[in-house]
């Protein structure tokens, strides 16, 4: 082995390099660039700045051009998510509408009874998109118009004009803006306050409190009122529904309504549910109903005393009715078990009649010769609808006269022109109670 000190340059081999070709042009350039002059060099200079110059607008061109190459690739991707979506509409309009109906039974195996509005049954398969657990008998559903297939499970239903009658907004209305009634305050509390606020009283007693409480008397009483002072004393949502809303053209479609109202308050509670007027739908039934009008309010009454009779009295629903018309309610619903407490509104005394009148008049500039108990005294007769619009009727005497103090001679002349709306007026018969002229 021969170490590397003896190695001579002369020894070593070099790979042979390729020839590389140089254009003529290069050669000539540069053979005129080492023997041009200073101007000729200047010119070469500033040809190049030219060029460099030119070449960084290339550039900058090519790098605007890629910007707005991206720039048009992503309006054609936003171009065809929107044409993807309007076809996918364009689908759905072509679609036809899908039947709806209730299922019945889940036989398994994906399989469903389902009853469409149309009247038949089906046994339908269900979609793969349908959850297994969400096939529950009652469940609304969506069918395929021509397979009947079960395309989708609906939620449940409730009407909007069912939907509209929950009073969102608490009543500020509390049992001291109730002149007199102090009876009727108590039973009332003890039917829907006690079961809502401390149901454990009646288990520990082993009472059953009352199902349902009815309200009648002489109209302006305050039945309405004192239904609304309750729901205040609760905290409860307040169902407030007319008697005559319950009673719709088509047949069951009353009884469906009350349904769907005695399950919105279960799904509200606690709730109390205030049916004002009830002998609209509550009239006692007779042979001479003959009409479709009269049948049709026969089903929803049955269908409401079905309603109260499914109630839990211990759970938290109450329900409280009110008219002034008991003589033509049908006995099915005055008998226990449904409106098991009714409680009477007679006319105010004149003690209730002057706690009223403090109430109306609290806000009121009263001049010094004003009395409120002489003034009770002289009102026999008026109920609190009319106590109020006597109230309202002297503020208005006052305003005539261009004051805010408001005088006795006000409360004279306005309880004179409400005995006058009051009284048959044998010139003009056809004023009804209450309009005061």
């Amino acid at each position: 082995m021969t170490d590397g000190s003896d190695i001579h340059e002369s020894d070593v081999t070099y790979p042979k390099q390729p020839a590389v070709s140089t254009p003529a042009g290069t050669e000539e350039l540069s053979g005129k660039a080492a023997e041009g002059t200073p101007g000729e060099l200047a010119a070469l200079r500033k040809t190049n700045i030219m060029l460099e110059s030119r070449i960084y607008e290339l550039r900058e061109s090519v790098r605007q051009a890629r910007l707005m190459l991206a720039a048009a690739e992503s309006e054609r991707d936003q171009y065809r998510r929107e044409a993807k979506k309007y076809k996918a509409e364009l689908q759905q309009m072509k679609m036809p509408p899908l039947v709806v109906g209730t299922a019945e039974q889940n036989l398994g195996d994906r399989r469903v009874i389902v009853r469409s509005t149309t009247g038949p049954s089906f046994v339908s398969h269900v979609s793969e998109d349908v959850a297994e657990d969400a096939l529950k008998a009652g469940a609304q559903c969506a069918l395929h118009p021509q397979s009947f297939v079960l395309a989708e499970v609906l939620p449940d239903r409730i009407d909007s004009h069912v939907c509209a009658m929950e009073i969102v907004a608490a009543s500020d209305v509390t049992y001291d803006d109730v002149g007199g009634l102090e009876t009727q305050k108590t039973l009332l509390r003890e039917a829907i306050e006690l079961p809502l606020n401390s149901p454990e009283l009646f288990e520990k007693a082993g009472v059953e409190p009352p199902k349902g409480v009815l309200l009648y008397g002489s109209p302006g009483t305050g039945k309405t009122l004192l239904a609304k002072a309750a729901a205040h004393e609760t905290h409860a949502s307040f169902i407030r529904v007319v008697g005559s809303e319950l009673v719709q053209k088509y047949i069951g479609e009353g009884a469906r309504m009350v349904r769907e109202l005695f399950s919105m308050a279960r799904e509200k509670a606690p709730s109390i549910v205030f049916i004002d007027e009830i002998d609209a739908i509550g009239s006692e039934r007779t042979a001479e109903a003959y009409s479709a009008g009269d049948h049709e309010v026969g089903r929803t009454l049955m269908q409401l005393l079905a309603e109260l009779d499914g109630f839990n009295p211990r759970g938290n629903v109450k329900i409280i009715a009110a008219t002034n018309r008991i003589d033509i309610l049908d006995a099915a619903l005055l008998r226990p078990g449904r409106f098991d407490r009714i409680i009477e509104f007679p006319l105010p005394n004149a003690e209730e009649r002057e706690s009223i009148l403090s109430i109306h008049t609290k806000k009121m500039h009263l001049s010094k010769d004003v009395n409120l108990a002489k003034l009770a005294a002289e009102t026999e007769g008026f109920n609190g609808a009319e106590l109020m619009a006597l109230s309202v009727e002297a503020g208005m005497q006052a305003i005539r006269s261009r004051r805010t103090l408001i005088k006795a001679a006000d409360f004279a002349k306005a309880a004179e022109a409400v005995k006058n709306g009051r009284d048959k007026n044998e010139l003009r018969p056809e004023i009804p109670d209450g309009v005061y002229l």
